[in-house]
C-alpha cells in the first residue's frame, strides 16, 4: 500500500487529537495509493476499542464514490500500545480486501503499520509513504 505523506501526518494527528480514546476513520484513494482519509467518530468513546457511528460510515462510503475513489483501508490508534493488531482487532475484522492501518503513540512515539487480516490471522502490509505531485509536476519515465 501507498499513501500520501501529508494523509500519514494527518492521520497521526488525528490519533494525537483523539487521545487518549482511539482514533478510527477510513483510507481511500485509487490504484491502491492512499490519498484522503476520512476521520470519524469513536462511538465507544473508548481507550481499547472503537466502533464507527453507522450513519457517518454509510455517508463516507457515498462521499468515497461520489469523488471517484475507493475506500483502501481502514485506520484506528492504540493510544498506549504498539502498531500491531490486538485479539480484538483480527476478531472484528470483517472485510478481508481493506487494509487495517494501526497508529500508535505508544510511549510518545508515533509509529504506523499495515495489516492485511484473512481468516483471523494478521500479516504485516508493505506500507510505502510517498510524495504526492505538485500540480503541473511530472513523473520520470
Amino acid at each position: 500500500m501507498e499513501i500520501e505523506r501529508d494523509v500519514v501526518e494527518r492521520v497521526i494527528a488525528h490519533a494525537e487529537r483523539e487521545a487518549p480514546i482511539e482514533a478510527c476513520g477510513y483510507l481511500a484513494g485509487a490504484g491502491g495509493q492512499v490519498t484522503r482519509h476520512y476521520p470519524m467518530t469513536n462511538m465507544e468513546g473508548r481507550e481499547d476499542h472503537f466502533t464507527f457511528d453507522p450513519r457517518e460510515q454509510f455517508a463516507v462510503h457515498k462521499t468515497v464514490r461520489q469523488e471517484g475513489l475507493e475506500i483502501i483501508g481502514a485506520y484506528h490508534s492504540h493510544p498506549a500500545t504498539p502498531a500491531r493488531p490486538s485479539v480484538e482487532d483480527i476478531r472484528l475484522a470483517c472485510d478481508p480486501a481493506l487494509i487495517y492501518v494501526i497508529i500508535s503513540l505508544m510511549g510518545g512515539q508515533r509509529g504506523v503499520k499495515a495489516f492485511r487480516i484473512r481468516e483471523g490471522k494478521a500479516e504485516d502490509e508493505p506500507l510505502t509513504v510517498v510524495s504526492p505531485l505538485k500540480t503541473g509536476e511530472k513523473t520520470s519515465e
